[in-house]
């Protein structure tokens, strides 16, 4: 009997083992987040990540806590700040954006770091391979197909079907933008409409840049392709868009909840949960240098009401049905 019972109970720890995986012995993990916005700007990805962390048995307060970064807009902060948690000695940093991942790589060599999101890390230098990191670095990119340029135009068009001279806002310093902007380009052509390249950059003050990119180039329509500089800005972008009254499409659905009209790009919120998955992979033993960088696998479509009805839009019942987020 003594034996069945001992043989139940081993299977019991069995079954067991993986929900309480993360709680080793009373062990405190400390968990370093590195970010260019603020947690309230960014909250509606770390409530997914929380959410991650929770479904894998990790509890704030009791085995594991967050310290968190933010360079408030500035990147030349992210020296300090990632200096600061390597300081801390964090079991694991946590980044978004590719300036962020740089600079966390640049502070530590030993730390584990996992991209919540990132640009193509490869080309960037942040990993040797997409599949083979290679160093304490991996997690998720935001480097979705290039038709995705084509599939905004095309859905810029069910919304305002008379626009024909449509702007693309660009960053000619990342180096995911050229990619979509060249696909825009060629499904431009074949859709017969001017596509305007209208270049940014952060080398004089972001309000005269985006000003002179318009001037003498009128557009009845805008595509705001998303990095680090057109994200910063979103505030200043918005505005010119609503004072203009230009229908426009942008690449994160944090636009839309700005007053933006419409956005269809990377679903950041899966981004984050699959992240709290890496976390626990590497705070449990794997190295980073062996797990892939993986793209992203959910795209989502948000559509701004409000803002439509402000600029005499009606959006079509067809599109409504296929939007994954309404701002009413």
């Amino acid at each position: 009997m003594s034996s069945r019972l001992s043989l139940v109970a081993a299977l019991l720890m069995l079954v067991a083992a993986p929900a309480t995986e993360a709680q080793q012995a009373g062990k405190v993990y400390r968990i370093g987040v590195l970010e260019m916005v603020d947690l309230a700007s960014n909250e509606v990805y770390i409530s997914a990540f929380h959410q991650g962390l929770a479904d894998l048995g990790y509890v704030e307060g009791r085995n594991v806590v967050f310290e968190y970064r933010s360079a408030d807009g500035r990147p030349e902060r992210f020296s300090d700040l990632a200096a600061d948690l390597v300081r801390l000695k964090v079991d694991v940093i946590v980044t978004r954006g590719t300036p962020a991942a740089l600079t966390a790589k640049q502070a530590t060599r030993t730390i584990p770091i996992v991209m919540a999101s990132s640009g193509d890390p490869a080309l960037e230098g942040i990993v040797a391979s997409l599949a083979r990191p290679g160093g304490n670095v991996t997690g998720l990119h935001i480097m979705a197909p290039p038709e995705l340029g084509g599939r905004r135009l095309e859905l810029l068009r069910e919304v305002a079907p008379g626009a024909s001279r449509i702007g693309i806002l660009w960053n000619p310093g990342d180096l995911y933008a050229p990619l979509l902007v060249r696909d825009t380009e060629k499904v431009a052509r074949g859709m017969g409409i001017q596509l305007t390249r209208l270049a940014v950059q952060r080398s004089e003050p972001f309000e005269q840049l985006f000003e002179r990119a318009l001037l003498g180039r009128p557009v009845d329509g805008l595509i705001a392709v998303e990095d680090q500089l057109t994200f910063t800005y979103r505030a200043r972008i918005l505005e010119f868009a609503a004072l203009s009254r230009l229908p426009a499409i942008y690449g994160l659905r944090e636009f839309v909840d700005a007053g933006g009209l419409m956005s269809y790009g990377t679903d950041r919120r899966d981004l984050y949960r699959r992240c709290a998955t890496y976390v626990h992979r590497v705070l449990t033993g794997a190295s980073p240098a062996d797990l892939p960088v993986e793209p992203p696998v959910k795209f989502e479509l948000a559509i701004n009401l409000k803002t439509a009805r402000l600029l005499g839009l009606t959006i079509p019942p067809s599109l409504l049905r296929r939007a994954d987020y309404i701002v009413q």
